[in-house]
């Protein structure tokens, strides 16, 4: 028995630290709300399609993040789910996403996703709500404002050609690939790979979110440039595959993706980069609103009388 007993132990003690090793990718994973290092290596690989150094910065905040939470002892099971490695990882894309590749630039692309994880640690003790992306927000605002500060040099990408006819289906895919910064097809479909691989219904999810912003653009006569470019899909992707999971419903996710385009479409009017901010705020606002739904009105049907 006691043989048997440390067989078990060790098993245990590998798992455990193969989860460990692998935690950085899984935090890439989350990014899109999969516990899946396999879905995180296809996320890194997407990204390395369009800029190997996006793809650096990305594994860099995700190994910053994960190494924080552990220095600071975090709770192990969500270390090793990559709950501290994803906020992280989309800052590091981020920062070589604006800002050119200086030795400053990668000082920040190391402070900054530490940051971002133990932001991560404060909101999601204080906050009632799912904080989703929230850190990588705020952390990423903190950081472009240092980095103009330190007179970082932006990054100048080259101009967008206009379309001269809207593809809706790489626009649509587009969309799946700007949650990462990348505007490329190839880049949108190893993301939806990625994640088919770990859920079908959150794939499905990633695609319907994304043609609903898309949609609603069209209806807005938003730019060509800008719908086919995906900027209407990435945050209605993210909230479309988010609160499933706050709760199994139809109605929500779609409810979270129809909000998140006006609020696309008005939030560069702040002055902040929008970065995910309207999938979050759609989201929080869909909640509320089904919170407000459950109080009122209760979640079991009224026998009829």
């Amino acid at each position: 028995m006691a043989t048997e007993s440390g067989s078990v132990d060790r098993d245990r003690q590998a798992k455990t630290l193969r989860r460990g090793l692998l935690a950085p990718l899984t935090g890439l994973g989350q990014i899109m709300f999969q516990n899946s290092a396999l879905t995180g290596t296809f996320f890194l690989t997407g990204i390395a399609v369009v800029s190997p150094l996006m793809a650096g910065g990305a594994a860099l905040g995700a190994i910053v993040g994960t190494l924080t939470a552990y220095l600071l002892r975090y709770d192990t099971g969500e270390i090793c789910d990559g709950i501290y490695g994803f906020n992280a990882a989309l800052v590091g894309i981020a920062l070589f996403s604006y800002r050119q590749p200086q030795i400053l630039t990668f000082v920040l692309a190391i402070a900054a996703p530490a940051v971002s994880a133990m932001l991560t640690r404060a909101m999601r003790q204080r906050i009632p709500f799912p904080t989703y992306t929230t850190p990588f927000i705020i952390t990423t605002w903190l950081a472009l404002f240092v980095a103009q500060e330190l007179q970082i040099p932006v990054v100048v990408h080259p101009p967008q050609t206009q379309p001269q006819t809207l593809d809706l289906a790489s626009a649509v895919v587009n969309g799946i690939s700007e949650v990462m910064f990348q505007a490329n097809v190839l880049t949108g479909a190893l993301f939806v790979v990625g994640i088919l691989l770990s859920s079908w219904k959150a794939a499905l999810w990633a695609v319907v979110g994304s043609w609903l912003g898309l949609l609603i653009g069209l209806s807005h006569q938003a730019p060509e440039l800008n719908l086919s470019l995906g900027i209407y899909g990435y945050n209605a992707s993210l909230a479309a595959m988010a609160l499933p999971l706050y709760r199994r419903s139809f109605l929500l996710p779609v409810m979270g993706a129809v909000v998140s385009v006006p609020i696309t479409e008005k939030f560069p009017l702040l002055g902040l980069e929008t970065l995910t901010a309207p999938f979050v705020l759609a989201s929080w606002i869909v909640i509320v609103l089904d919170k407000i739904d459950t109080k009122l009105y209760g979640r079991e049907p009224k026998a009829a009388e």
